[in-house]
């Protein structure tokens, strides 16, 4: 953890702090392809829409796409992504904008970078930043910023790379290095936003055989890591309660386990969604006496690394026997 000025806050080794814990980093584009490997060719299809979705009596649901084909399916699974089609037709409202932006990139070293294994956070005043390398030749890295609005979208990718690199041009060397390394083309922006799952106010995750996992039902800011996380936890809790229902035979077995589902998760993902949205809005504090006390005193002498990870510790029964049973 470093200043803005480049002056180190404190270091951590992982192992030291929280035995057995690991942190690993994976490429987006690596992790969905080795999570479709196994399954049969043209299974997937990419690219397709979702533009309508309606009941069919007692057919299930009915779901129109974009490119004008059509698929009638017992159970929906939306897990669709933050604007999703499917939260929405279920009654979710719109995720609320949480007062950040942040931009974000893969820089490339086809030569191989000197960047050492760890985890790098920048702080500064309502703007922070972080590192990693995720390979011997690729290193991601982000910049989170306070901002009022959106603001409007930029198309030019050129644009988004210089915007990034001015936030922080007077900071740390590396930083600058490894966004100057990364291709315009692959800079994005995005707004942070969340939805909390009030009891009651807010609709189940599922409702007459449709379901939504991952950031279709619970958005949340990026501060804790845990949104894909939890997307890949939600899945492993719905494969064991469908594959149960499925093995019992029994007509209302099925939506008796998504309600079982919406339930438990419910449990985990409300109080990550707002315990994220907080430490946000903690680590984006741009009063200077304020950062002068994280600098100076939180992060040096108070901050721990264990309590802090302590919301990545979930286990749950291993997926084979199920999966094979179905």
């Amino acid at each position: 953890m470093r200043a803005d000025d480049g002056r180190e806050l404190r270091s951590f080794v992982l192992e030291e702090e929280t035995p057995g814990q690991e942190a690993r980093a994976v490429e987006r584009r690596v992790l969905l392809e080795t999570l479709a490997s196994p399954l049969p060719p043209n299974t997937i299809s990419f690219s397709s829409r979702l533009k309508s979705i309606r009941k069919d009596g007692s057919h299930g649901s009915l779901l129109e796409l974009e490119d004008g084909d059509s698929i009638r399916a017992k159970i929906v699974i939306g897990c669709d992504g933050v604007r999703s089609p499917v939260a929405k037709w279920m009654g979710f409202s719109e995720p609320r904008y949480v007062g950040h932006c942040a931009f974000r990139g893969l820089a490339v070293y086809p030569e191989g970078h000197s960047h050492k294994a760890k985890v790098n956070y920048i702080y500064g005043r309502g703007i922070r930043a972080g590192f990693l390398p995720i390979s011997s030749t690729k290193v991601y890295w982000f910049i989170c910023w306070n901002s009022v609005s959106p603001g409007p979208k930029i198309k030019d990718p050129s644009v988004l790379k210089q915007e990034a690199l001015n936030l922080v041009r007077s900071w740390p060397e590396e930083l600058l290095d490894v966004i100057q390394n990364t291709s315009e083309d692959v800079v994005i922006k995005t707004p942070l936003v969340d939805r909390w799952l009030w009891p009651i106010l807010t609709p189940s995750a599922s409702s007459n055989g449709v379901v939504v996992v991952g950031d279709a039902w619970h958005p949340m800011t990026p501060n804790l890591g845990q949104g894909a996380c939890c997307a890949l936890e939600d899945s492993v809790v719905l494969v064991k309660k469908l594959a149960t229902a499925i093995r019992s035979g029994r007509h209302s077995a099925v939506d008796e386990a998504l309600q079982d589902y919406s339930r438990e998760r419910w449990a985990r993902i409300f109080p990550l969604t707002v315990r994220s949205n907080i430490t946000g809005s903690l680590l984006q504090w741009d009063d200077p006496l304020v950062c002068a006390f994280r600098n100076n005193v939180m992060v040096p002498r108070l901050v721990s690394l264990g309590p802090m990870l302590e919301h990545t510790n979930f286990e749950c029964e291993m997926l084979e026997q199920s999966v094979t049973s179905v």
